[in-house]
């Protein structure tokens, strides 16, 4: 850490997908110095990455070019994987602590940016209704599973 994160809820610790495991251990081993303190990201001379780094006349520019995806920015790559927790249906506050997120305003953009959870909330509660409803299942307990008006 060069620094002191933003706020207290950047320093956190969050789990990796295995699916990038792999392309993570190739990382480590190919830039990553086998030394205390070394960076993870370092700059193209091993310094820390700089801000300009990722302007118009940088690698960074050309290696997304080169994968067809011209114009990508950096942080684009946070906010894909915010989009892809919040897609999982995970909680406000769960979600808040894995952005490393200590308002709700900011956690709540990738929450409305996906539109699919209500689809997912109605397919589950149509899983669980059609269970209730199936005569051959194993759970008929008589009332429990009726529908009751509400309110």
């Amino acid at each position: 850490m060069l620094g002191p994160p933003k706020s207290k809820a950047g320093l956190r610790v969050v789990g990796i997908p295995q699916a990038i495991v792999p392309a993570l251990r190739e990382h480590l081993s190919t830039y990553v110095k086998d030394e205390p303190g070394a960076l993870l990201f370092p700059g193209a001379k091993g310094g820390p990455l700089r801000r300009s780094g990722f302007n118009t006349r940088t690698r960074w520019v050309d290696v997304v070019k080169d994968m067809g995806m011209p114009g990508l920015h950096f942080h684009d790559l946070r906010h894909t994987g915010n989009m892809l927790a919040a897609e999982s249906g995970a909680g406000l506050k769960d979600l808040m602590a894995r952005m490393g997120h200590d308002n709700v305003r900011a956690a709540m953009i990738y929450q409305h940016a996906v539109r699919g959870a209500d689809k997912a909330i109605t397919d589950a509660i149509d899983r669980h209704i059609g269970a209730a409803d199936d005569p051959g299942g194993e759970d008929d307990d008589g009332a429990a599973g009726v529908l009751a008006p509400v309110g």
